[in-house]
C-alpha cells in the first residue's frame, strides 16, 4: 500500500502542478472596446465627408462662389485629416492587441507543449504497464479496505487522466482560436495600414484642390475688382455724358427752345421690352461671388447674341458708339430729361442725332464675353439719375 501510495502522490502533485490556467487569459476588453469606439468615429466622419462630397456636386452643377467651394474643399481636408487621426489610434490599437495576442498564444503553445509531454509520459507508463494492471492492483488487495483503498486511487488517477486528455484539447482549440485571432488582426491591420495610405493621398490631393481653387479664387477676386473698377470709370463717362446733355437740355430750355418730353410717367408700366429674354441681373446693389457688391444702374436681359433691340419711346440718339466694358452702346434723348440706354450691343443700326420712333431697331444685341453670356443692358434716365426699368417696362405673363 505504502509503495503504491507515493507514486499515485507524486503522480498527482505532477498533475496539478503542471495545470497552468495562464495560456486561457481572458483578452484585456479595453482595446477591443477602443476599436470598436474608433470605428463608430470612423463611420460617422466617414458619413459626414460624403455629405460634403455631395454638397460640392450640387456647387459644381449650378453658378456659384469660388470661395463656397474653397471652404468645402477646406472641410473636407480637415475631416480626411480626421479620418487618418482615427485610422492612426485603430492601427495603434491593433498593434498592442496584435502584441498581447501574440504573448497569449506563446504561453498557450508553451502549456500545451507542457501538456502534452505529460500525457505522452503516462501514455508510454500505461502502455508499460499493460491492459492487466488495474486487475493487478485490485487483486493484490490484503483487505476489503485495502481493495477500497486501492479502488479509490484507480479512480483518481484515471480521473486525472481524463482531465489532463481534456486540458490538452482546450489549450490545442485555444492556440488553434489564438492563431485565427492573430491573423485577423493582422489582415484587418494590413487593410487599415492601406486604408491609411489611400486617405494620406486623398488628403494631399485635396490639399492640391483647395490650394488651386484658392489662387484661382483671388484671381477672381482680383479680376473682379478690376472689372468692377472699370465699369464704376466706365459709368462715370456715361454718368458725365448724360450730364453734359441735361446742362445743354437747361441751357436750351431756359432760351425757351426746349422740346416736349416724350417720354412720361403715365408711360410707367406700359413700355415694351426692348428684347425679349429672362433677367440676369435687376436694378440696384447685388452681392457677387468672393464678396464682391455692384450697383448696377440698369438691368441685364438675356438674349441670344444678334437679336434685335428696339427703342422703347420716340426721341433723338445721342450716343452710338462704344463705351468701355459697355462695349457698343446707344443712347436715346427722350426729352424732358428722360434718356434710355442700350448696352453691350454687338452692332449698332443707328447713328447720332438720328430721330429714332417708338419700335425702332437700334442694334443688335451682344455682350457674349460678358461674365453674364449674351445680354443687352436697359437703363432708364430721369435728369441723371438712374430708375429701375422694371417699373417702366409692361408686365409680362
Amino acid at each position: 500500500m505504502d509503495r503504491g501510495a507515493a507514486p499515485a502522490a507524486l503522480l498527482l502533485a505532477a498533475l496539478l502542478a503542471a495545470f497552468p490556467l495562464a495560456a486561457q487569459q481572458v483578452p484585456s476588453p479595453g482595446l477591443d472596446t477602443a476599436l470598436a469606439n474608433s470605428q463608430s468615429r470612423l463611420i460617422e466622419i466617414r458619413r459626414q465627408r460624403e455629405q460634403l462630397e455631395d454638397e460640392m456636386a450640387r456647387l459644381r452643377s449650378r453658378v456659384h462662389s469660388l470661395s463656397s467651394e474653397v471652404q468645402n474643399m477646406q472641410a473636407q481636408v480637415q475631416t480626411t485629416g480626421r479620418i487618418v487621426g482615427e485610422l492612426d489610434i485603430q492601427i495603434a490599437e491593433m498593434g498592442t492587441q496584435i502584441g498581447r495576442k501574440t504573448a497569449d498564444l506563446l504561453i498557450a503553445q508553451d502549456a500545451l507543449a507542457e501538456k502534452r509531454a505529460i500525457l505522452q509520459h503516462r501514455l508510454i507508463e500505461i502502455d508499460k504497464r499493460g491492459p492487466l494492471y488495474t486487475a493487478q492492483v485490485l487483486l493484490g488487495a490484503e483487505s476489503f479496505g485495502d481493495l477500497l483503498s486501492r479502488y479509490k486511487y484507480l479512480y483518481l488517477i484515471s480521473r486525472q487522466d481524463r482531465q489532463l486528455v481534456k486540458e490538452v484539447q482546450a489549450l490545442r482549440d485555444s492556440a488553434a482560436d489564438g492563431r485565427d485571432q492573430l491573423l485577423s488582426l493582422q489582415n484587418t491591420l494590413s487593410r487599415r495600414r492601406d486604408e491609411r495610405a489611400e486617405e494620406n493621398q486623398r488628403y494631399r490631393d485635396l490639399e492640391q484642390d483647395r490650394q488651386r481653387s484658392l489662387r484661382q479664387s483671388q484671381r477672381a477676386a482680383d479680376r473682379a475688382q478690376q472689372q468692377l473698377a472699370q465699369l464704376a470709370r466706365d459709368e462715370a463717362r456715361l454718368n458725365d455724358f448724360i450730364a453734359a446733355l441735361e446742362r445743354r437740355r437747361l441751357a436750351e430750355a431756359s432760351r425757351g427752345v426746349a422740346s416736349a418730353s416724350r417720354l412720361r410717367t403715365s408711360d410707367i408700366g406700359q413700355l415694351d421690352w426692348p428684347v425679349n429674354g429672362n433677367i440676369v441681373y435687376r436694378f440696384g446693389r447685388q452681392q457677387l461671388e468672393n464678396n464682391t457688391t455692384i450697383r448696377w444702374n440698369g438691368i441685364g436681359i438675356g438674349v441670344s447674341s444678334g437679336t434685335p433691340v428696339h427703342a422703347v419711346a420716340p426721341g433723338t440718339v445721342r450716343l452710338a458708339r462704344a463705351l468701355g466694358t459697355y462695349g457698343p452702346s446707344v443712347v436715346i434723348d427722350h426729352g424732358g430729361g428722360y434718356y434710355t440706354v442700350y448696352a453691350y450691343l454687338r452692332e449698332i443700326q443707328v447713328r447720332e442725332n438720328q430721330q429714332v420712333a417708338k419700335g425702332d431697331v437700334v442694334g443688335l444685341s451682344g455682350g457674349e464675353n460678358s461674365d453674364q453670356g449674351p445680354h443687352i443692358e436697359f437703363q432708364v434716365r430721369k435728369e441723371g439719375q438712374a430708375l429701375d426699368p422694371i417699373a417702366w417696362l409692361r408686365r409680362r405673363q
